[in-house]
């Protein structure tokens, strides 16, 4: 009797001792992997709730369309006429950033506009805020005037909590520098310019 109870205390114990490596094992490798994955997930769902998407569009072209002459170096060079959705409540002011992506310059910046009321819409050929200084080496809008080919052009809209304290005449860099941490909504409408 002892030596079978021995003997069966020594293959329930090997049994254990295995059984318990393999769920041990399981765990440090299984248990990080998936707190992981829900945490990082929990961070981009926390992000993308911070940042509300507003919807920017406008009356003279669609979206990933051809922007009008008009617009454009090669025409009357105002700014088109956008319109915003979904602009969070808390917003105190809004800023404008055109810029060319497809250029040599990448990018080129082509509009900065700060301290805009939030509002649905903003008009075309006019001064919405206070502007800064372009890729031009101007201060206000300069449209688009690629080189060659056809190039994209981005209207990014951000929404801000808080007005900011630059004059007018800085440029894009200075503008970044002032928004981090105050963006609580943006969204963008691309349109597409080449020269014939």
């Amino acid at each position: 009797m002892n030596r079978k109870a021995g003997a069966v205390f020594l293959v329930l114990l090997f049994a254990g001792v295995l059984l318990s490596s393999g769920c041990i094992k399981n765990e440090r490798v299984e248990a990080p992997a998936d707190e992981q994955s829900e945490t990082s997930d929990a961070g981009k769902g926390d992000e993308n709730m911070d940042i509300q998407i507003i919807k920017v569009f406008s009356s003279a072209f669609e979206s990933n369309s051809t922007i009008p002459r008009k617009y454009t170096c090669d025409g009357v060079n105002i700014n088109p006429p956008l319109e915003l959705e979904n602009i969070p409540e808390e917003t105190e002011s809004l800023v404008l950033i055109m810029d060319d992506p497809d250029a040599p310059m990448n990018p080129f910046t082509h509009w900065v506009v700060w301290n805009i009321e939030p509002m649905a819409k903003i008009e075309e050929d006019s001064i919405p805020g206070i502007e800064g200084i372009n890729n031009f080496r101007k201060i206000g809008y300069g449209g688009p005037c690629p080189s060659s080919g056809t190039h994209r052009y981005f209207f990014r809209v951000y929404a801000l909590d808080r007005q900011l304290e630059l004059k007018a005449g800085a440029g894009r860099k200075e503008l970044e520098k002032e928004m981090v941490g105050h963006i609580i909504g943006e969204g963008e409408l691309m349109g597409k310019y080449g020269r014939t």
